[in-house]
């Protein structure tokens, strides 16, 4: 028995290793160890250009959160408050953190954004280094603090928790000089250090201009790419919070698309050249709806938008929501071009979202739960006009398994391959979802879908970047026993995760 046996063990053993090998793979691009996986088996394509770092990763996977945009400006019906108000005027009547979150989450929304600090320099938590806080307001008699109660509420209800804090300040007096930067990373050093673990932190581009600066009601010019000493501030968010993503216009981890509507440019890529001058916060802003390709850096673009006309709560706004088409059309020009969403739902003077912001962002979860809800291609019989050594590694199968970590992958020299997906019987539908396996970077640079229909292949769409998420919305409905998907460009050998066919109610 023992000669058979070592064998046995040996086999076993290779077994166990593949097992775990695999098993690391998924909880890398989970965001759940800090290196990204090659490939989920042996003889992994070489990474194309700038990849995503681990971080990044986690950031793509939550595709959808908001914004919470909250401070004196909700009390006081201004958008840019001057930095002169009475702490006084921030008394939220109702304030109800697990309310503001439990909407979130039932939204859709994997995380939130809070403003502990926009540009009137007010700030949601008792800072050590300013008394224009919250601790000289009556809410809570003076022992509030609205960045805990909802770090706190996210942490109940599963989301992740981020924080904005605006470089400029209307209200320091020391905003223009070089105190004013020590006082401004000190304040970031209590978010990062008071609030458990964050998932983004937020710098606005908005820098300089007039104030009210400690009572000197003046105008202060600053030069944004070097007066707040960007690598040093950045540094400090590595060293204390090392996962969470920072934005500014051009990064470090994800970008501005360039405007405040939710819309990405058509095409979207995930990096941009950042050996051009000016590319710090507040730089240039070339590229930034579009991206640029080829790049230098990995720096996905994030599209921020109000779920009203503007960003923090205003009475007269109640009947101006956007409705629940609205933000379905961006969901798909945001999400559905590969960037996150960051949707703004700002509370009210109580300290709750608005009723009717409630009911548009039910109304859109809705749909999309309706939309998504059943991939119509899972039952279908997939076939490839090339696979990957070894094929049970990465087979066309794996557009259809539900995963991210594996992936549909070619030869090295086979840049425009098709895959076929037949199906039992007709399916009919309105969305394709195509998605790439990020850690080896955008490889895809077009394809094109066709049906087949009177015994012959007809086109039917066409694409161009796909990266996190690619959602392809047809204006009309198709029926089909076939669909075949074809890589019509390629810097690299495709490397695909996902495939679907999806139909939207009503259609």
């Amino acid at each position: 028995m023992k000669p058979s046996s070592e064998p046995c063990r040996g086999v076993h053993f290779l077994r166990w290793r593949r097992l775990l090998y695999g098993l690391s793979l998924w909880i890398g691009y989970c965001g759940l160890v800090q290196s990204a996986p090659a490939g989920p088996g042996p003889n992994p394509p070489r990474p194309y250009g700038p990849v995503p770092t681990e971080r990044q990763l986690r950031w793509h996977e939550m595709e959808f959160y908001g914004f919470l945009h909250f401070t004196v400006n909700t009390f006081t019906d201004k958008e840019w408050g001057y930095g002169d108000e009475d702490p006084a005027v921030f008394r939220p009547t109702d304030f109800d953190a697990d309310q503001i979150v439990r909407v979130a989450r039932e939204a859709g929304m994997r995380g939130l954004i809070l403003t502990a600090k926009h540009h009137d320099g007010f700030c949601l938590w008792p800072s050590a280094y300013t008394e224009h806080s919250v601790k000289r307001s009556p809410w809570r008699e003076g022992r509030g603090d609205v960045v805990r109660e909802i770090s706190e509420a996210c942490r109940r209800h599963g989301l992740r928790f981020g924080v904005y804090l605006s470089p400029w300040d209307r209200n320091h007096p020391e905003y223009g000089r070089a105190a004013y930067v020590e006082y401004y990373r000190n304040q970031l050093r209590e978010l990062l250090t008071g609030y458990g673990e964050l998932f983004a932190v937020w710098f606005d581009g908005a820098n300089g201009g007039d104030g009210y600066y400690g009572g000197a009601r003046e105008t202060r010019r600053i030069d944004n790419r070097t007066y707040y000493g960007w690598p040093e501030t950045w540094a400090l968010v590595r060293q204390l919070q090392p996962m969470a993503c920072m934005f500014s216009d051009a990064g470090p981890d994800f970008r501005w698309i360039g405007n405040e509507r939710g819309i990405a440019g058509d095409p979207c890529w995930a990096t941009l050249d950042l050996t051009k001058p000016g590319r710090y916060p507040g730089g240039s802003s070339e590229g930034l709806e579009h991206g640029e390709r080829p790049g230098t850096a990995w720096v996905p673009a994030e599209c921020d938008v109000s779920i009203r006309p503007g960003w923090f709560y205003h009475p007269a706004e109640d009947d101006r929501v956007k409705s629940p088409e609205e933000l379905v059309a961006i969901y798909y020009a945001s999400v559905g071009r590969g960037c996150c969403l960051n949707l703004n739902i700002p509370p009210d003077r109580r300290g709750r979202i608005h009723e009717n912001d409630i009911r548009s962002l039910q109304g859109f979860r809705r749909f999309l739960d309706a939309t998504f809800s059943t991939n119509l291609a899972g039952r279908a019989r997939v076939s490839a006009s090339a696979v990957r050594a070894p094929e049970t590694a990465y087979a066309a199968t794996h557009l259809l398994d539900g995963r991210r970590d594996t992936y549909w992958c070619t030869p090295d020299d086979v840049l425009t391959p098709w895959v076929e997906f037949q199906f039992p019987y007709p399916v009919r539908f309105n969305v394709v979802e195509l998605r790439e396996y990020l850690p080896l970077g955008q490889r895809v640079e077009a394809v094109s879908l066709d049906l087949w229909a009177g015994g012959q292949w007809t086109e039917f769409a066409r694409a161009t970047s796909l990266g996190n998420r690619r959602l392809i919305r047809l204006p009309q409905a198709v029926e089909t026993e076939k669909v075949r998907l074809r890589v019509t460009r390629a810097a690299a050998c495709p490397a695909l995760s996902e495939f679907g066919l999806y139909l939207e109610p009503g259609r």
